[in-house]
This record gives C-alpha cells, structure tokens and sequence, in this order.
C-alpha cells in the first residue's frame, strides 16, 4: 500500500516523505537522531548551550571525532547551531536550533518513559538470561 492508498475504515495521509525507503532523505536524519551519540547530543544540548568540551563532558563516553562528527551531521540537518566568538583563544558555542529543540523534546519524552521504566527492562532482561543459560 503506497502513501496515497485508502483504506474503507482510515484514510492514510499523503506523506511526501517515507522513512521506510531506502532513497528518502529522511532516513539519514532519523540516524543522526536517534544514533547513539546523535541522541545523547541533543538532549545534552536541551539542556542550553554548550562549548564543545563542556559538550563532550556531559555526553560520558563520546570521543573528541565522534562528536565532531555528531555535531556537523546535526548542524547539517538544521538541528545545532555552531557559533564561533572571535576571542583568543577562539570559543565555539553550540545550541538547539528552533527545529533541533522539537527534535529534542520529543527525544527527551522518549528518554524519560525508558527511564521510568527501567525496573521492567531489567527484571525483563534477567528473565531473558536466565532462560537462555545466563549471560
């Protein structure tokens, strides 16, 4: 069933972009997003804004290049923006765009129903090793 097909019982919108195709545009967006790095970025920087350290210090784990590369792919997609101060030595600021912020939110939304439900995940998870043999 294509975008434009209708249902008797729920009309389907007609969408000019579908995640599910391997030539949308949107699918590199989706993994800028909701990549592991991506993710943790934007809801770092939903917290204000940050200089690239201070960035890299709240997102535990990520490296110096993985970053790098996290921000421009996001800043590409129109979610960061990058400000560089002309001080000495240079500063480079970097914060939620008005889209990168509604990005961020439904994100962040996502974030705190996982966490709040983390007891479940892990009775779940040990559960699952415990029938398969242990982990």
């Amino acid at each position: 069933m294509d975008a434009t097909t209708r249902t008797e019982d729920a009309p389907t919108p007609d969408l000019a972009y579908d995640v599910f195709s391997r030539q949308c545009p949107s699918r590199g967006t989706l993994e800028h997003v909701t990549g592991r790095w991506g993710a943790l970025t934007l809801g770092a920087l939903n917290d204000g804004t940050f200089r690239f350290n201070e960035l890299r210090r709240r997102v535990d784990g990520v490296s110096e290049k993985m970053l790098s590369q996290t921000l421009h792919a996001l800043e590409r997609d129109g979610l960061v923006h990058r400000e560089a101060q002309p001080t000495n030595p240079p500063r480079v600021d970097y914060e939620l765009t008005p889209l990168g912020r509604e990005f961020a939110q439904r994100l962040m939304t996502l974030v705190h129903y996982m966490e709040g439900r983390m007891d479940d995940v892990l009775v779940a998870r040990e559960r699952y090793d415990t029938e398969r043999g242990g982990r």
